[in-house]
């Protein structure tokens, strides 16, 4: 049985759209998204680790007390590539890498115990959430031999086209409603997500 997977809480971003506001730092069920996402992937029994700018201590701040990794990422102007690359260096060198963009605040632990425990059972898939009529969106999780090609991204195309390249592997993993793919950018954004869901 391959090693459970490593959850990679990508959460270096600049938060630019947001005008001022840092969307990690937004109130969701009485903590901020950041610290609940991290929560999540524990309570899923995962180990976290969680890339980091050097700038935001808040953001560090709001993670005291859980048992996750931090990772700084010094270059994460860079884009999503310099978070992936910090996760991958940090994580077991065995172990598959489960990526969720923090600002999706309608996954589950649930739904991460799900992508794990499909892992288990098929260590050599590539596993990418979907909304519950298929559209792609995120978690991603990434088998231990795709490494490489995770440690070798540059800039801010995320890992697109190892998916592209190693769609044959793909399997795709419904999730209920829109949750893999409701992200929230803009206050615009959040103010209309509470506005739906009351949270």
């Amino acid at each position: 049985m391959p090693p459970a997977p490593v959850l990679l809480l990508l959460a270096a971003g600049a938060s630019r759209r947001m005008r001022g506001a840092d969307k990690l730092m937004e109130p969701v069920a009485g903590e901020p998204l950041l610290r609940l996402q991290a929560r999540r992937g524990i309570e899923a029994g995962l180990a976290v680790l969680v890339t980091l700018p050097p700038d935001r201590p808040e953001r560090w701040a709001a993670l005291d007390g859980l048992a996750v990794q931090r990772l700084p990422v010094p270059d994460a102007a860079e884009g999503l590539a310099a978070s992936i690359r910090a996760g991958v260096a940090a994580a077991p060198p065995d172990a598959a890498l489960l990526l969720l963009l923090t600002d999706l605040p309608e996954i589950e632990a649930a739904d991460l115990a799900r992508m794990a425990a499909l892992h288990r059972a098929a260590p050599d898939a590539l596993l990418r959430a979907t909304t519950a009529d298929g559209r792609p969106g995120h978690p991603i999780l990434f088998p231990a031999d795709l490494r490489p090609e995770l440690q070798a991204l540059k800039g801010d195309q995320g890992a697109r086209r190892i998916l592209e390249r190693a769609a044959g592997r793909l399997r795709l993993v419904p999730l209920a409603g829109t949750r893999a793919v409701t992200d929230l950018d803009t206050p615009e954004d959040w103010a209309l997500w509470r506005a739906r869901t009351g949270r």
